[in-house]
Order: structure tokens, then sequence, then C-alpha cells
């Protein structure tokens, strides 16, 4: 492990807790920030792991840049919905879909021989995908309680 290395992980947590931060001061319910607090973590998790190691082949496979396309349509749906819960969870619900798709996508390009590492890899996409989705369910949960309080106060 070099200094750069240890650089490059102090910036990536502290670009993770800032947007964890940024996220989550959005959300007043438990389950918003818990599913901001996933979204960041699975985010981070990806990232790192992609650098330290790559998730297909090794880090500098050329094919592990697919998963910028998973962060990408993360972020792009998060602005566009501008954080709200129920277009948050359907933002996570799509970088679900496109975290599940990396390996396909890859196979296609790739067409290696299969064995047990494109199953490890197809594991730990379906993993990430979990997450995608249990922060999806989670802001889906937050939007239903700011419904269920505004018909309380109104």
């Amino acid at each position: 492990m070099t200094v750069s290395h240890v650089v490059m992980a102090g910036v990536l947590l502290l670009l993770a807790g800032l947007l964890y931060l940024l996220v989550a001061s959005r959300g007043r319910s438990g389950a918003y920030k818990l599913a901001a607090g996933i979204t960041v973590a699975a985010s981070l998790l990806l990232v790192w792991g992609n650098l330290a190691v790559g998730f297909i082949g090794s880090e500098d496979n050329p094919v592990n840049l697919l998963y910028g396309a998973v962060l990408l349509v993360g972020f792009i749906g998060a602005v566009l919905v501008k954080l709200q819960p129920q277009g948050m969870a359907r933002a996570m619900f799509a970088t679900a879909l496109a975290q599940f798709a990396v390996p396909f996508i890859a196979l296609l390009i790739k067409r290696p021989e299969l064995n047990m590492g494109v199953l490890w890899v197809i594991v730990l996409n379906t993993v990430f995908a979990g997450l995608w989705v249990a922060a999806g369910l989670l802001f889906r949960r937050a939007a239903g309680a700011g419904v269920g309080l505004g018909r309380q106060v109104a």
C-alpha cells in the first residue's frame, strides 16, 4: 500500500460522508436516512472494490468501467427527482437493474469461458443489486410515512 492509496481511501471516505450528510439531511424519517446510508455505503464499496481489485478480472480490466454507469444511473435519477423519497425509490430500483445487468453485458463484450469466476461476479452483482433494492424499499417506506404524516396534519 502506497501513500497515494491511503490518500485515495481518505478522499473516498470524506466524499462518502459528505454525500451522506447531503442526502440524509433531505429526509426527516429514519427510513429515509437509513436508505441514504445504504445508498452511500453501496456506492463507496462499489468504487473502492473496483479500484482495489476490480470485480471483473483485475482492477485494470476496462470492463469494470461499466460500474461507473451503475453509479451514473443512481446519480442522474437522484438529481432528476430532487432527492424526493418516492422518486429516490425508483432511482434505486433502476440502479439495481443496472447493477444486475453489468455482468451480463460484460459477458457479451468479453465472451469469457463460463466458470466459477463468472458465477462469482454474478453473485457479487446480485448482492449489490440487493443493496440498491433495500435502499429503494426504504425510500418507498419513507415516502409512505411522509404521505401519512401529511394526511394527519391537513
